[in-house]
C-alpha cells in the first residue's frame, strides 16, 4: 500500500552538458536516477594513469519505501548493466 502509485524517474542532464546533479524525489516517485555526461577520464590502472569512460550516477530514493542497502545495490547493478549489457540477455 506504501508504494501504490509510486514511479521510478530517469533524469538526464546529460545531454545539456551536466557533469554531476542530486535529482530531488517528489511524491508519488519511490526513486529518481540522475545521468550525468560521459567524460573520458585518468583512472589509475596497475601502475599507470589510462583513459577511461565515466558516467556519474546519482540515485535518490525516499527511504520510507528503499532500504539504504538495497538502493545501493540496485545502483552498482545498474552501473554493471551499462557496463557489459551482454549480461542482461546472457543466463549465468
Amino acid at each position: 500500500a506504501d508504494m501504490e502509485g509510486g514511479t521510478f524517474t530517469i533524469s538526464n542532464l546529460g545531454g545539456i552538458g551536466g557533469t554531476a546533479f542530486t535529482p530531488i524525489v517528489y511524491a508519488p516517485q519511490a526513486a529518481i536516477l540522475g545521468v550525468s555526461r560521459a567524460e573520458m577520464e585518468p583512472t589509475w590502472q596497475d601502475d599507470s594513469f589510462v583513459p577511461r569512460l565515466r558516467m556519474p550516477l546519482s540515485l535518490t530514493y525516499d527511504h520510507r519505501i528503499v532500504d539504504g542497502a538495497e538502493g545501493a545495490r540496485f545502483l552498482r547493478w545498474i552501473c554493471a548493466a551499462i557496463e557489459k549489457p551482454i549480461n542482461l540477455v546472457m543466463k549465468g
